[in-house]
Order: C-alpha cells, then structure tokens, then sequence
C-alpha cells in the first residue's frame, strides 16, 4: 500500500477488469479504495486536494500580507518614534521581492542537488520562476516609484520623476533591480535557465547597497555580510519550497529512495545555511546596535521590536528542522518527513514578511 495515496480515477482503473460490487462495495471503493484509506471524490459538496492546497496557499499569503501592512504601526506604537510615509506599503512591497527572489535561487539551488541523487528520476514539477521573477519586477517598479517621489508614496503616476532615477544612487539601484527581475523571467524562460544566475545576483547585489549607503560606517564591511545573509537565506527558502514540490511530484513519490537522499543532501547545506544566516544576521546586529545597549533596544524601538520577533521565528524554524531531519532518519518514505518540514515552510515565510517590515522601519539609532 503506497503512503502517498491513490487519486479516485487510479482506484477505478484497478477495478476496472473486476466484476460488479454491490453498493457498499462502491461506496468503499469510492470513499477507500481496496486498502480503506479515505480519499475525497470529485463531486459536489467535496472540494479536490488540489484546489484545497491553492485555497491554503491563498489564505497563508493573505495572512503573511497582514504582517507587513499593520506592522509598522503596531512595532512603533508607544516608541515616541517616526515611521517612515507609507511604511506598510513598503514593506509589503519588500515583502513580496524578497519572496520573488527566493523561488527561482531556490529552484536553482535543487535542480544541482537533484542532479547529484543517483537514480533520481529526470523529470521535475513545473518551475514558478518565470511568474515569481514577473511577480518581482512588479513589486520593483512599485518601490522605483516610491524613490522616484523622493521616498514618498507617489498620489498619481505625475508625481513621479522617472528621469531623476538616475540622478541618484537608489534610484539606479531600483532601475537595477526592475530590470535584473525582467531578465531573470526571460532567462527563465529561456533554453537555457540557468542563465536566471547573473540578474539573480544582481538583485541579491542591489538589496545589499540599497540597505547601506555609503554615508554609513563602514558600508562595504554591511553590504559584504548583508549579501551573504540575503543569498544564504534565498537559498534556504526557496530551496524548502522546491524540495517539496519536488518530493509531492508523480516520478520521485514512485522512487522513495530518491527523494529521501534528495531530501538529506539538502538538510546538510541548510545546515550549513543556517549557520551563515545566524553568523551575519547577529554580526549586523551587533553593527547597528552596540552591545551594551541591545536589550533596551529590543524593546524600545521599533527596529528592535521586530527583530526580536524575527529570532523567535528562527528559533521555532531550527526546531522544525530539527524535528524533520531526526524524522528523515527513521522512516522508510521521505513524504513523512515532510509534515514538519512543510511546517518549516511556513515560518520561513513569516520570516521573510517580518524582514520585509523590518527594512521599512527606521534603523535604531547607536547610542
């Protein structure tokens, strides 16, 4: 019996050479199959697995978007501090790049991994990064927009000053990164995806100056760590996401072996991702705020308020994981590892909508 389940027309073509059964034979086989297990038919009243996972999707976007558009007014309620104009608009806008970036570099990142696994079947789910690098370059020209009205939300597309983009540093860098998305979703498309590499990076480059500018302390040292923290987190999300849908697709559910050293090989360089992550998201903490006054600072500002927040994810995150690797060690069929994992999934993205917030609130001021 295959823990993955049958669909209802599979049940029917194993029955088809049996003779008649009776009504409650029928509404066994429906309902069961010949091994009882339940699974939902396709009529009226029953909504189809399919569709029941889009309508999940749908509703963990729909409540990842809360945390960016409400965010900044609940993290600087009672700071005495200033938000920035439009800051949850902004940081939805973040929100949904950062997440565009991290599903193509991820599908990247396991089509490797997937050519390492002996035996692994050749065939792989239908790659989302054509439509998430379109969907990025969208929220791009939204944030382009905001920088062409001197950071403010522009109120009619008049008020933008698309020719002083290129009079000042984040102006090109936004331009940078419209078209770095646009080349990445031809690329995509493209014979030759692998190509998506070069814009991808320049996004990854882009985002990196954007979150330093040059009147910092030592912006090159920031940029450095911000890139690495950026790529390896890109990697970590977007590689989870694609390993599951991976593992949920026909060809590798039918060579379990496959899919368990597919999902192995990528626990050990999370691991390792995960550690980049921790090292230089702590290492740019500590840039921004002096040791000595951290704790204070994690509560009283705004900025401190939500990374506070963002390390408990991470927290709750590295325990999933862990939970799915001991799991991989002891189960027969990798899909039952991928309960916590797909868990993990979802913090990740909160994660990746608190760092969207989180680059839309004023920075705490070194005291």
């Amino acid at each position: 019996m295959s823990l993955t389940g049958r669909t209802t027309e599979e049940s029917g073509a194993e029955g088809s050479g049996a003779p008649e059964t009776g009504a409650e034979e029928s509404d066994r086989l429906r309902f069961g199959g010949a091994g009882g297990r339940a699974s939902r038919p396709r009529s009226a009243g029953w909504v189809p697995s399919g569709a029941g996972r889009a309508v999940g999707l749908l509703l963990l976007v729909a409540a990842g978007a809360l945390i960016p558009l409400f965010g900044p007014r609940v993290a600087l309620d009672g700071t005495g501090e200033a938000g920035p104009p439009g800051a949850g608009g902004i940081a939805l806008l973040r929100t949904v790049l950062l997440a565009a970036l991290c599903v193509p570099v991820g599908e990247l990142f396991v089509v490797r991994l997937a050519r390492r696994v002996p035996g692994a079947p050749r065939r792989t789910p239908r790659g989302w990064a054509a439509g998430a690098a379109a969907v990025g370059c969208v929220a791009a020209l939204g944030l382009a927009s905001v920088v062409a009205t001197g950071n403010l939300v522009p109120d009619s597309p008049a008020d933008i000053d698309v020719g002083g983009l290129y009079a000042t540093r984040d102006g090109r860098l936004a331009l940078l990164e419209v078209n770095a998305f646009a080349a990445a979703a031809l690329c995509a498309r493209s014979r030759r995806p692998l190509t998506q590499v070069v814009p991808l990076t320049a996004v990854v480059v882009a985002e990196a100056l954007r979150a330093h500018p040059t009147v910092e302390d030592g912006p090159l040292v920031g940029t450095a760590l911000t890139f690495v923290h950026l790529l390896c987190a890109a990697l970590w999300v977007g590689g989870l996401l694609s390993v599951l849908r991976t593992l949920a697709a026909r060809p590798w559910r039918a060579a379990p072996g496959a899919g368990a050293a597919l999902l192995g090989l990528y626990a050990r360089v999370a691991a390792v991702l995960l550690a980049a992550v921790t090292v230089t998201g702590s290492w740019s903490t500590l840039r921004r705020m002096p040791p000595g006054t951290v704790l204070d600072q994690l509560t009283e500002t705004a900025y401190g308020r939500v990374l506070l927040a963002k390390v408990l994810l991470m927290a709750a995150v590295a325990v999933l994981a862990l939970r799915a690797r001991l799991r991989l060690r002891h189960v027969a069929d990798p899909l039952d590892a991928c309960a916590p994992a797909r868990a993990e999934l979802v913090v990740l993205g909160a994660v990746v909508a608190v760092s969207g917030l989180l680059t839309a609130l004023p920075v705490p001021i070194r005291w």
